[in-house]
C-alpha cells in the first residue's frame, strides 16, 4: 500500500516530543512522493512543519485508529511502534484506571500506588478455570494458565516477575502464589498452601526495605517452586534467593531504611517479652537512623512484627527459636553503636565498660575481652609464625561493620533453610510451578558490583525470553502453514560471553582476586587491554581509568571499577568467627557450624565494606570445604545463575513486566520518560517488533466476515466463508505480500487492519448519511408544513393588532424619549462630578504612597549590594586561605611519603644487578608514554586556557554592566529626592481638603440617617401590623391542621410500627436460618473430611500384613444425631475400628471433635434464639389482639343490652300468643270462635299483627347475631362453625314426617339446654341431634320455633356466602387467567412489531433471511412445548390405564362376590370357597407396612441405595419410597418398639446420605431424594397427632397418626438433612449451568449482527459466533425446562421448585455480571443489548412457568441495570442523575468500573469522558454499601420448607414388585 494512500489529510501521527515522548498531529494536507517535509496540526491546534529526514525519509509512526485504542492486547494493534505501545498503556492506566495489560505472551502491570479491591477472593474464583484471553488482563490469569498448562501439558511451569524496585514485583509474585494457594488447596490438614502464603511476610522482614523508590522493596531475589501432587493439589514449596543486599545492614542512604525486622523489633521493644533485648528507639541505632526516615506513613511496625511471629508460629519455627533469632538481631544493632576510639595512627580501642558491647556480649553469649580485642585487632599468619597486628580505627570499623553483615547473612540463610524445611512434605512432588521475583535492569549515576551482577542476570533472563518468543512464533506459523523467514531479533549472547566467557569480565575479577597484591586498578587495566580492541560491546570512559562501560540490551551502563575485588572477595575477621564459634547461645553456634561447607547457590551481593568468606580452620580434612568455601561472590552468582536458567529452560515460562509510572510514588500518574525507559528495558518493545515483523494481526475466517461483511456485495458472499474471505481480501488489497491465508485464519501485516476498519468506517458512514439525509428531509419538509401553516394564520391576526399599537407606541416612544432625555442628564452630570473629586483624591493618595515605596526600595537594595559584596569578598578570601593551606599541607605529607616509598624501593631495586637491564630494556616504550602523556597535557592546558580566556570575556561583559546599572541607580536616587520635597507640599494641601470633605460629609449624612431612620419605622410598623393579622390566620389554619396530622399520624405510625415490627422479625428470622444452614454446611463439610480420612486410614490398615478388613453396615457418613442403638451393631467390629483408629493422628481427631462440640453448641444457641425471636413475634400479635379486645369491649356491650332488650321483647310476644292460643281452645267449645264471628276476627287481627311485629324482631335478632359471630371470628382469628355445607347436606336428607319431627325435638331439646348460651353448638353435635328420637311431633310450635327459624336462616345465609365466595374466587381466577393471556397476548404483539421494525431496516435479501429464521425458531419452541405436552399425556395415560387395570381388577372381584350373595343356599353348598377373592379385605387396612429387624438392612439396600431414578422411580408415585419407610415406622410405632424406630430412622438417614456422597453429582438423584426426604419429614408431622398439623386430615388419616413416639428431634435431624440436600442440588445445578452462562447470556449473539467482532490479539477470545460446542441461550433455556421438569416429575413441593428457580437465577445474573465486570470488550452498547434481550428470554421462561410472582426476577435487576448502563447517554450531568436514579441495585464500584470498561465497537461510539465518571463518583459518595466489586457467585438464599399435607391414603399405597420388597407385609 502506497504511503500517498495513508499519509492522506486528517490522517494522524506520532511526532517525538522532549516532554511527552511521542505527541500526536494530524495532517494538514496530503504527502505526496517526494515531499521534504509534512504539514501538521498539534491537539491544542498549533500548526507546526515537520521535516523528513533527507537521508532516511521516514515518515511519522501512524496513529492507530479510536476504535483500538485501549485494546486488551498491545498485540491487537494495527500499527505495533513505540508510540502507539505508550498511548495504549496510558489510557487505560489514566482514564480506564487499568494496570494490567498483555503484550503478546507478557503481561505488563503499572503500578498504581494505590490499593486497588481486585484481588480478592471473588476474583480469585472469577478467574479460575477461564482460559487466558477470555478474561481482561490479571495477574490472576497469568498464574490460571500457568496452573492449566501444568495439568494439561504435563510440563512444570515458571512465572518471571521482573522490573524495577518499587515496580510491583514483589506483589505481583505475592498475588500469584496467594491465587495457586486458593484454587488447589492442599492435600492433607498440614495446612502448606497457609505455609506458602506465610513464608511471604517472613521474608518481607528480613530482605525488603524501604528505598527512594519503594516503602517495600525486595532487596534479594527469590525463586519459589510450589510443588504439587498428581491431583495437582499443593503439597510444599522450596525457595532459592539471590543476591540478599547486606551492605544495608550497616548504611542505608537518605529517605531509606535498613530491613523492616529491625524497626519492627524497636516499636516493640516495650513489650514484656523484649525487654532482655535492651532495646529501644530506632533512632538511637546507629544502624537504624542514617536514612533519617525510621517510619513509613499507614505502616505500624508492631502489629507487623506481631504477624511475622504468628507467620514463624504457622511454619512451625517455635517461640524459643523465634526469641533466639530477635536477640541476635538486637545483637546487631548494638554492635553498629559500639564506639571505636582512635589509640594512635595505626590502633585503636574500645573503651572499657560500654554498654552497647556489654549487651551485644550478653545476648550473643560471648566473654567482653575476646569481642573487644578482636574488633580491634587482627591475627596474621606466615609460613613460620603468627602475629597480631593492631588496626586503625577505619578499619576496626570496617571490620565491624562486616562482622555485622555476616552476621545477618548467616542468619537470612538460616531462616531461609527453616522456611523450606516448613514447605516440604513427605507427598511426592509431581510437577510444580516456579515464581521468581527477581530485579529488573538498573543503572544509576555510579554503579557497582551490584549493579553489574543484576544486570548480567537480566541479559540472561532478556536472551531467554527472546529465543521464547522467536520459538511461539515460529511455531504459530508452522501451525498454520505459513510461508515465514528469519525474523532478525536481538541477540545478546556476545554481551553474555563479554561477561561470563573464557577471559571474561568476570575471570579477569576472579583471576586478579587471586593475586597478592591484585587491585581495582591493575583490574581495569587488565580488561582494557583484553577487550577494549576486540569487543565492540566494551568501552573505556574518556575521562577516567578506574570505569568501564558495557552495552547491554536496554542501555549503556558505565561501571566503576573502585570496590569490584573487596566485594567479590567478601573477607570476614577469622578470629572474630571463632569467638562467635566459642558461644554459649546455641542457635548462634548452629548458625557458624557449617560455616566452612560449600555454600549452596544463593550468594548475597556484597555492601560497600570488606565481605569476603575466610577459612577458619585450617585442618586437612577440612581442606576441600575450605577451598569451597573460598569461592567468589562472582563464581557463587554465576553458578546459581547458571542453575536458575537451566531451571527455567526445563520449564513453560510464563512474563510479568512490572512498571513503575513515576518516581514520586504518585496513585495513577504516568511519566511518558520513564515508562518508556523501562518498556525498552524489559523487553516488551523488543516482543512488539518481533511481532511487527511477522503478521502481528491474526484473524479467524468467521470473524473476518463477520466484522467485514458490510464491505461486501450479497453476490460475493458464498456458502464457503474460506472463499468469500479470500475473494473479498484479494479485492480490497492488491498486495498479496499484506496478508497471508492459514488453516484457520488470515494474518495481516501491520496496518492492514487499520486500513481495513477505515474502509469499513467510510462505508458504514456513507450509509448513514443516506439515512439520515432522507429522514431529515422527511422531518424538515413536515415541520415546515406545520410552522407554515400556523406562522399564517398567526400573522393574519397579530398584523391587525400590530398595526394599532404601532401609533400608540410611537406617541408614547417620543414622550419618555424627551423626559428620559433631561432626567438622564442630570443624573447623568451629578454622578460625574461625585466620581472625578472622588478619582483626584485617590490617585493624590495612590501616586504618593508609591513614590515612598519605590525610593525605599531602592535604598534598601542598595545598602544590601554594598553589604553583600563587602561580606562575599571576606568569605572568599578566608575560603582560599585555608584551602591553600591544606593544599599545602596534603601535599608535603603526600609527597614526604611518597618520597619515601620511592627511596626504599629504589635502595633494594638499586642493589640488584637486573635493575640496570631493566632501565634500559623499557626506556623507549617509556619515553613513547612519556611522549604521550605529554601531549595530553598540553592539550589539556590549551583547553584550560581557552576556557580561562572565555572567562575573563564573561567577566568584563558582566562588568560592564554592572556599571551601567550603577548610574542608573544613582539618577533614580537624585530623581527621588527632588520628588520628596514635592510630595511635602502636596500632603499639606490634601490634609486642608480632607478636613472641609469631612465635615461636610458629616452634615449630609446626619440629615439621611434622619429620613432613613422615619421612614424605616413608619414601614416596620405597617409590617408589624400585617405580620400579626397573618400570624393569627396562619396559627388557625396550623392548630385544625395540626389536629388533623396528629390523629393521621397516630394512626399512621401504628400501622408503620407494627409493619416494621413484623418486617424485622422477619429478616431477623431469616439471617438465624441463613446462618443456621451455613453451620449445617460446615458440619457437613468437617463429616466428609473425617469420613475421608477414616478410609483412607482403613485403606492404609487393610494394605498391611496383619490386619483384617471387617464389613460394616453402617455409612461412614453418620449423622451426628445418630443413637446409641448402633452400639450393639458395632460391638461385632470393635476389633477392626480399633486397627483403624490406632493409625489416625490423635491431635486431628481431637481438632475435629472440638470442631463439632462448637458447632453443636452454636446449633443449639441458635435453634433458642430462632424460638425466642418466635415467642416474641407471639407475645407481640397477642398484645395486639388484647388493645383489639378493649377497642371493641364498649360495642359489644352495647350490642349485648340491646340483644337482651329484643329478648325479652320476644319472650313477651311469646307470651301473649300463647294467651292468645289458650283463648281459642277454651273457647272452641262453645262456638264463639268460630270462624267469620266478630271475636275470632279480634283474635285473628292481633295475631297477624304479632306475627309481623314477631318477624321484624326475628330480623333484628339475625342482624345482631350475625354481628357478634363475625366480631367472635375477628377476635379469635378463627371460624366458630365449620364446613356448614355438610350441615344442609344432612338437612336435605330428612324427607319423612318423622324424620323433621326427630330433628325438631332434637333442637328443642339443645334450646332448653344450660350449655346452649354459653358453648356454640359443633356441626357433629347438630346433625346427632337432628337425628335424636322425639316423641311429639305436635309440640312444633313451642318454644324451640323461633331458635329453629334462626338457625335456619343462619345456616342458609352462611351456605349462600359460601356459593358466593366460592363463585367470585373462580371469576377471580378466570380474570387472572384471561389477564395472563392478554399480557401474553400483548408480549407477542411487541415482540412482532420489534422483529418487523428490525426487519425493515434490513435489506431485502437479509430480511427474507431473519424472517425465516424467526419462523422456524417460533416453530421449533412450538414443537418443543408440544411435545411436553404430549409426554405429560403419556405419562398421564400409562397412569391412567394401570389404575383402569387395577379398579377392573376390583370390579371382577367385587361382581364375583355379588354372584355368590344371590345364589341359593343349596348353590352355596355346591360351588367351592375361594377365600382369596374376598373384597372387602382392602378396607381393613391400616396403612403400616410389617418387616423383620433383619431385613433392614435389605429395606434399604433395595428402597434407597439400589433404587435409580431414571429407571423404576419414574413410574412411580411421587414420593413412594417416603411413604413405605413411614409406613414402616408407623408399624414400629404401633408395636411399641423403640430400638427398631430409632435403627430405621438412622439408617435411612445414613443411606441418604451415603447415595448422595456417592451420586451427588447426579441432578435426577439428588432431586429425586430431596423431594422424597420432604416428603418424609412431611408424613411424620402431618402424623405427628400435633393438632397444627392435623388441621387438613380426614378421619382417616387422624386415626393413622403415631401414639407410642414423639419424633420432634428426628424431625429437626430429616430437616437438616434436607437442607444439607437442597444445597447440594444448587451445588449440582452450579456445576452444570456455570459453562453454559458465560457463552450464552455474554458471548453468543442471540440477535445475529448487532454487535461487530473488534480486532483480537494474541490471546484469542472465545468466538460469539455459535458452532457446534459452543452453548447458547437456549443452551440455558433447555436445561432450566430439564430442571423443571425433573423436578415436577418427583413431586417437589411447589414453593421449594419456586427457591430452587430463584437460585438458578441468581446464580445467572451473578456470573454473567462479574463476567461483564471483568471484561472490557463486553461493555458495549450493541452488548447491553443482546443482555437485555437475553434477560427477556428468561422472563418469559418465567412466565411460561408461572414463577413470575416469587422473587426470581428480582434476582436479575443488578444485571439488567448493568445493561441500561451500557446503552443510556453519559455525557451531561442529567445523564449522571438518571444514572444514578436507576442503577439502585448496583454498588458504585461496579457503576464506575463499567463506566470505565465502557468501550465503543464501532467509531460512531463516543467513550465514557473521565469528567463524567468522576461526576457518578461525587453523586454516589453518600452511599451506604460494600465496596465489593462482584457479586458472591457462592451465596445461597435460605431454604424454608412449607408444611405441605398429603391428601394420598396410606391404606390404599401399593407396592411394585419392581422393587423387590416382597419381604414387607400390609397390615
Amino acid at each position: 500500500m502506497a504511503a500517498s494512500e495513508l499519509y492522506t489529510k486528517r490522517a494522524r501521527v506520532w511526532i517525538p516530543d522532549a516532554e511527552e515522548v511521542w505527541k500526536s498531529a494530524e495532517l494538514n494536507k496530503d504527502y505526496k512522493n517526494g515531499d521534504a517535509s509534512l504539514q501538521l496540526m498539534l491537539e491544542d491546534g498549533t500548526n507546526i512543519e515537520h521535516k523528513l529526514d533527507p537521508k532516511t525519509k521516514n515518515l511519522p509512526y501512524l496513529r492507530n485508529p479510536d476504535i483500538l485504542v485501549g485494546e486488551n492486547d498491545l498485540t491487537a494493534l494495527s500499527y505495533l511502534h513505540e508510540p502507539a505501545v505508550l498511548h495504549n498503556l496510558k489510557v487505560r492506566f489514566m482514564d480506564s484506571k487499568l494496570i494490567y495489560t498483555y503484550c503478546g505472551i507478557v503481561l505488563v502491570a503499572i503500578n498504581p500506588y494505590e490499593t486497588l479491591g481486585i484481588y480478592g477472593s471473588d476474583i480469585i474464583n472469577a478467574y479460575s478455570g477461564q482460559n487466558m484471553g477470555d478474561m481482561d488482563p490479571h495477574i490472576f490469569a497469568v498464574a490460571e494458565e500457568a496452573y492449566k498448562q501444568m495439568a494439561r501439558d504435563e510440563r512444570n511451569q515458571s512465572i518471571i516477575v521482573s522490573g524495577e524496585s518499587g515496580a510491583g514485583k514483589t506483589v505481583s509474585a505475592k498475588y500469584a502464589m496467594r491465587y495457586f494457594a486458593t484454587v488447589s488447596g492442599s492435600t492433607s490438614e498440614a495446612n502448606v498452601e497457609q505455609k506458602v502464603l506465610a513464608s511471604n511476610p517472613i521474608m518481607e522482614a528480613i530482605g525488603n526495605a524501604k528505598t527512594t523508590r519503594n516503602d517495600n522493596s525486595s532487596r534479594f531475589g527469590k525463586y519459589i517452586e510450589i510443588g504439587f501432587d498428581t491431583r495437582y493439589r499443593i503439597i510444599g514449596a522450596n525457595m532459592r534467593t539471590y543476591l540478599l543486599e547486606k551492605s544495608r545492614v550497616v548504611f542505608q542512604a537518605d529517605e531509606e531504611r535498613n530491613y523492616h525486622i529491625f524497626y519492627q523489633l524497636c516499636a516493640s521493644s516495650h513489650l514484656p517479652e523484649f525487654k532482655m533485648l535492651k532495646l529501644s528507639s530506632a533512632n538511637d541505632f546507629l544502624y537504624t537512623r542514617q536514612g533519617r526516615s525510621p517510619v513509613i506513613d499507614g505502616v505500624d511496625d508492631t502489629k507487623e512484627l506481631s504477624s511475622t511471629r504468628k507467620a514463624f508460629t504457622l511454619l512451625g519455627i517455635n517461640e524459643s527459636n523465634q526469641m533466639g533469632l530477635f536477640q541476635v538481631l538486637a545483637a546487631i544493632l548494638h554492635l553498629g553503636n559500639v564506639e571505636i576510639k582512635d589509640r594512635d595512627s595505626d590502633s585503636s580501642v574500645i573503651p572499657p565498660n560500654n554498654g552497647h558491647l556489654t549487651a551485644f556480649c550478653d545476648l550473643v553469649g560471648v566473654t567482653y575481652q575476646d569481642m573487644s580485642q578482636w574488633l580491634c585487632h587482627r591475627k596474621l599468619k606466615t609460613a613460620t609464625e603468627t602475629y597480631i597486628k593492631t588496626l586503625p580505627r577505619l578499619q576496626a570499623t570496617n571490620a565491624r561493620d562486616a562482622l555485622s553483615k555476616h552476621i545477618y547473612a548467616k542468619l537470612f540463610n538460616w531462616i531461609v533453610e527453616h522456611v523450606n524445611k516448613a514447605l516440604i512434605t513427605n507427598f511426592k512432588q509431581h510437577s510444580f510451578i516456579g515464581v521468581l521475583d527477581i530485579y529488573g535492569f538498573e543503572t544509576f549515576e555510579i554503579n557497582s558490583f551490584e549493579q553489574f551482577c543484576i544486570n548480567y542476570a537480566n541479559e540472561k533472563l532478556q536472551q531467554q525470553f527472546n529465543m521464547h518468543v522467536f520459538k511461539l512464533e515460529q511455531e504459530e506459523y508452522m501451525k498454520e502453514q505459513i510461508p515465514w523467514t528469519l525474523i532478525d531479533f536481538y541477540d545478546n549472547q556476545p554481551c553474555i560471553n563479554l561477561i561470563e566467557a573464557k577471559m571474561g569480565i568476570l575471570d579477569l575479577l576472579d583471576e586478579e582476586c587471586k593475586m597478592p597484591k591484585g587491585s581495582d586498578d591493575s583490574w581495569a587495566q587488565k580488561l582494557y587491554n583484553t577487550h577494549l580492541k576486540t569487543c565492540s560491546l566494551f568501552e573505556k570512559p574518556r575521562m577516567s581509568n578506574r570505569a568501564f562501560i558495557i552495552q547491554h540490551f536496554a542501555d549503556k551502563v558505565e561501571y566503576q571499577c573502585d570496590g569490584f575485588l573487596e566485594k567479590n572477595k567478601d573477607t570476614v575477621n577469622e578470629e572474630q568467627i571463632n569467638v562467635l564459634k566459642a558461644s554459649k547461645f546455641p542457635l548462634l553456634v548452629e548458625l557458624f557450624h557449617d560455616g566452612e561447607k560449600a555454600i549452596s547457590p544463593t550468594g548475597q551481593v556484597p555492601g560497600t565494606g570488606g565481605r569476603t568468606r575466610l577459612s577458619i580452620k585450617p585442618e586437612k580434612g577440612r581442606e576441600k570445604s575450605s577451598k569451597e568455601h573460598k569461592k567468589t561472590v562472582g563464581c557463587q552468582f554465576r553458578n546459581s545463575l547458571q542453575m536458575l536458567m537451566e531451571t527455567l529452560n526445563a520449564t513453560t515460562p510464563h512474563y510479568v513486566r512490572c512498571i513503575k509510572p513515576n518516581d514520586f510514588k504518585l496513585a495513577f500518574s504516568f511519566d511518558p520518560k520513564r515508562a518508556v525507559q523501562q518498556l525498552r528495558a524489559c523487553g516488551v518493545l523488543e516482543t512488539i517488533r518481533i511481532s511487527a515483523a511477522g503478521f502481528p494481526s491474526r484473524w479467524t475466517y468467521q470473524e473476518f466476515f463477520s466484522r467485514y461483511r458490510v464491505l461486501m456485495k450479497q453476490k460475493d458472499v458464498l456458502p464457503d466463508k474460506r472463499l468469500t474471505c479470500r475473494n473479498v481480501l484479494e479485492h480490497l488489497v492488491q498486495d498479496q505480500d499484506k496478508y497471508q491465508f492459514g488453516k484457520t485464519k488470515i494474518f495481516f501485516r501491520a496496518g492492514q487492519v487499520a486500513y481495513l476498519e477505515k474502509l469499513r468506517a467510510e462505508k458504514l458512514r456513507a450509509a448513514c448519511i443516506r439515512i439520515q439525509k432522507t429522514i431529515r428531509c422527511w422531518l424538515a419538509r413536515k415541520k415546515y408544513l406545520r410552522k407554515r401553516s400556523a406562522a399564517v394564520t398567526i400573522q393574519r391576526f397579530t398584523r391587525g393588532y400590530q398595526a394599532r399599537c404601532l401609533a400608540k407606541f410611537m406617541r408614547r416612544t417620543q414622550a419618555a424619549t424627551t423626559i428620559q432625555k433631561y432626567q438622564r442628564m442630570c443624573v447623568e452630570k451629578k454622578r460625574y462630578r461625585q466620581k472625578q473629586a472622588a478619582a483626584l483624591v485617590m490617585q493624590t493618595i495612590l501616586r504618593a504612597y508609591m513614590a515612598r515605596q519605590k525610593y525605599r526600595a531602592l535604598l534598601r537594595e542598595s545598602k544590601v549590594v554594598i553589604i553583600q559584596k563587602r561580606v562575599r569578598g571576606w568569605l572568599a578570601r578566608c575560603w582560599y586561605k585555608r584551602c591553600l593551606v591544606s593544599l599545602v599541607y596534603l601535599q608535603c605529607c603526600f609527597r614526604r611519603m611518597k618520597a619515601r616509598r620511592e627511596l626504599k624501593k629504589l635502595k633494594i631495586e638499586a642493589r640488584s644487578v637486573e635493575h640496570f637491564k631493566k632501565l634500559n630494556k623499557g626506556m623507549e616504550n617509556k619515553i613513547m608514554q612519556l611522549q604521550r602523556k605529554l601531549d595530553e597535557q598540553n592539550k589539556e592546558n590549551r583547553l584550560v586556557n581557552e576556557r580561562l580566556v572565555g572567562l575573563e570575556n564573561t567577566y568584563t561583559t558582566e562588568s560592564e554592566r554592572m556599571r551601567g546599572e550603577l548610574s542608573r541607580l544613582r539618577g533614580a536616587e537624585e530623581d527621588a529626592k527632588n520628588k520628596g520635597h514635592q510630595v511635602t507640599s502636596l500632603l499639606e494641601e490634601l490634609e486642608k481638603l480632607r478636613k472641609e470633605l469631612s465635615s461636610t460629609q458629616k452634615e449630609k449624612k446626619t440629615i439621611e440617617d434622619w429620613a432613613q431612620t422615619y421612614r424605616s419605622e413608619m414601614e416596620k410598623m405597617v409590617s408589624e401590623l400585617k405580620d400579626q393579622n397573618g400570624s393569627l390566620k396562619k396559627e388557625k389554619d396550623d392548630l385544625n391542621r395540626l389536629i388533623q396530622e396528629q390523629s393521621q399520624q397516630m394512626t399512621e405510625k401504628m400501622a408503620r410500627a407494627i409493619l416494621e415490627e413484623t418486617q424485622q422479625l422477619k429478616t431477623d428470622l431469616n439471617e438465624e436460618r441463613s446462618r443456621y444452614q451455613n453451620l449445617l454446611t460446615e458440619h457437613l463439610r468437617l463429616e466428609e473430611k473425617y469420613d475421608d480420612l477414616k478410609e483412607e486410614m482403613v485403606s492404609s490398615n487393610v494394605s498391611k500384613p496383619g490386619h483384617r478388613r471387617t464389613d460394616s453396615t453402617h455409612s461412614s457418613n453418620g449423622s451426628e444425631y445418630t443413637y446409641n442403638s448402633e452400639c450393639t451393631e458395632l460391638e461385632d467390629g470393635s476389633r477392626a475400628t480399633e486397627d483403624v483408629t490406632r493409625g489416625i493422628d490423635t491431635s486431628l481427631t481431637l481438632k475435629l471433635q472440638k470442631r463439632l462440640t462448637e458447632l453443636e453448641q452454636e446449633k443449639q444457641s441458635l435453634r433458642n434464639e430462632l424460638e425466642n425471636k418466635e415467642d416474641q413475634f407471639q407475645r407481640a400479635r397477642a398484645r395486639d389482639d388484647v388493645e383489639f379486645k378493649k377497642a371493641r369491649g364498649a360495642e359489644l356491650e352495647y350490642e349485648s343490652l340491646k340483644r337482651q332488650e329484643l329478648e325479652s321483647e320476644n319472650k313477651k310476644l311469646r307470651h301473649d300468643l300463647k294467651e292468645i292460643r289458650q283463648s281459642l281452645v277454651g273457647n272452641a267449645a262453645t262456638g264463639a270462635g268460630a270462624p267469620g264471628s266478630p271475636a275470632y276476627k279480634v283474635v285473628l287481627e292481633q295475631l297477624n299483627a304479632s306475627c309481623e311485629e314477631l318477624e321484624v324482631r326475628k330480623e333484628e335478632v339475625l342482624i345482631l347475631r350475625s354481628q357478634l359471630v363475625s366480631q367472635k371470628e375477628a377476635m379469635h382469628h378463627k371460624e366458630t362453625m365449620t364446613e356448614p355445607s355438610v350441615y344442609v347436606e344432612d338437612v336435605s336428607k330428612l324427607k319423612d314426617a318423622g324424620e323433621l319431627k326427630q330433628a325438631y325435638v332434637g333442637l328443642k331439646d339443645t334450646n332448653r339446654s344450660p350449655r346452649f348460651t354459653r358453648k356454640p353448638l359443633e356441626v357433629s353435635d347438630l346433625l346427632s341431634r337432628l337425628r335424636s328420637a322425639a316423641p311429639d311431633f305436635h309440640k312444633l310450635n313451642e318454644d324451640g320455633e323461633l331458635w329453629l327459624v334462626n338457625q335456619g336462616l343462619k345456616e342458609t345465609i352462611r351456605l349462600l356466602e359460601h356459593q358466593l365466595q366460592t363463585q367470585r374466587r373462580g371469576y377471580d381466577s378466570e380474570v387472572e387467567s384471561l389477564r395472563g393471556e392478554l399480557q401474553n397476548v400483548k408480549e407477542e404483539n411487541n415482540r412482532q412489531q420489534q422483529l418487523l421494525a428490525q426487519n425493515l431496516q434490513l435489506p431485502p435479501e437479509a430480511r427474507i433471511e431473519a424472517s425465516l429464521q424467526h419462523e422456524i425458531t417460533r416453530l421449533t419452541n412450538e414443537n418443543l412445548d408440544l411435545m411436553e405436552q404430549l409426554e405429560k399425556q403419556d405419562r398421564t395415560i400409562r397412569k391412567l390405564k394401570k389404575q383402569l387395570k387395577v379398579y377392573s381388577k376390583r370390579i371382577g372381584e367385587m361382581g364375583a362376590g355379588q354372584t355368590e350373595g344371590q345364589t341359593s343356599p343349596g348353590q352355596m353348598v355346591d360351588e367351592p370357597i375361594h377365600p382369596v377373592n374376598i373384597p372387602r379385605r382392602e378396607k381393613d387396612f391400616q396403612g403400616m407396612l410389617e418387616y423383620n429387624k433383619e431385613d433392614e438392612l435389605k429395606l434399604v439396600k433395595n428402597l434407597i441405595l439400589e433404587l435409580k431414578p431414571r429407571g423404576v422411580a419414574v413410574n412411580l408415585i411421587p414420593g413412594l419410597p417416603a411413604y413405605i419407610l413411614f409406613m414402616c415406622l408407623r408399624h414400629a410405632d404401633y408395636v411399641n418398639d423403640d430400638q427398631k424406630v430409632r435403627t430405621l430412622l438412622t439408617s435411612t438417614i445414613n443411606s441418604i446420605k451415603k447415595i448422595l456422597k456417592k451420586r451427588g453429582d447426579d441432578f435426577e438423584t439428588v432431586s429425586f431424594w430431596l423431594s422424597n426426604t420432604c416428603r418424609f419429614l412431611h408424613c411424620l408431622k402431618q402424623y405427628s397427632g400435633d393438632e397444627a398439623f392435623m388441621k387438613h386430615n380426614s378421619q382417616r388419616q387422624n386415626e393413622h397418626c403415631l401414639s407410642n413416639f414423639d419424633l420432634a428431634e428426628y424431625r429437626q435431624v430429616i430437616s437438616d438433612l434436607a437442607i444439607q440436600i437442597y444445597q447440594q442440588l444448587i451445588k449440582c445445578m452450579e456445576n452444570i449451568l456455570q459453562p453454559m452462562i458465560v457463552s450464552g447470556m455474554l458471548e453468543h449473539e442471540t440477535i445475529q449482527g448487532v454487535s461487530g467482532v473488534k480486532p483480537t490479539g494474541l490471546r484469542k477470545r472465545t468466538s460469539s459466533i455459535a458452532d457446534e460446542g459452543t452453548y447458547t441461550l437456549d443452551s440455558i433455556l433447555r436445561q432450566l425446562s430439564a430442571f423443571h421438569s425433573t423436578m415436577c416429575q418427583h413431586g417437589t413441593d411447589p414453593e421449594l421448585i419456586k427457591q430452587v428457580v430463584k437460585q438458578q437465577f441468581y446464580i445467572i445474573g451473578a456470573v454473567t455480571l462479574n463476567n461483564l465486570l471483568l471484561r472490557k470488550d463486553m461493555c458495549s452498547w450493541s452488548k447491553g443489548m443482546q443482555i437485555r434481550y437475553n434477560v427477556s428470554q428468561l422472563e418469559e421462561w418465567l412466565r411460561d412457568k408461572g414463577l413470575m410472582t416469587f422473587g426470581a426476577k428480582e434476582t436479575l435487576e443488578p444485571l439488567i441495570q448493568a445493561a441500561q448502563l451500557l446503552q443510556v447517554k453519559k455525557k451531561t450531568d442529567e445523564d449522571a442523575d438518571a444514572i444514578c436514579s436507576m442503577c439502585l441495585g448496583l454498588t458504585t464500584a461496579q457503576i464506575v468500573k463499567v463506566l470505565n470498561l465502557y468501550t465503543p465497537v464501532n467509531e460512531f461510539e463516543e467513550r465514557v469522558s473521565v469528567s463524567f465518571i468522576r461526576t457518578i463518583q461525587t453523586r454516589l459518595r453518600d452511599r451506604c454499601e460494600s465496596p465489593q466489586l462482584l457479586m458472591d457467585t457462592k451465596m445461597i438464599y435460605p431454604v424454608t420448607f412449607p408444611f405441605s399435607p398429603s391428601s394420598l391414603a396410606l391404606e390404599t399405597i401399593q407396592i411394585p414388585s419392581s422393587l423387590n420388597l416382597g419381604f414387607l407385609t400390609r397390615v
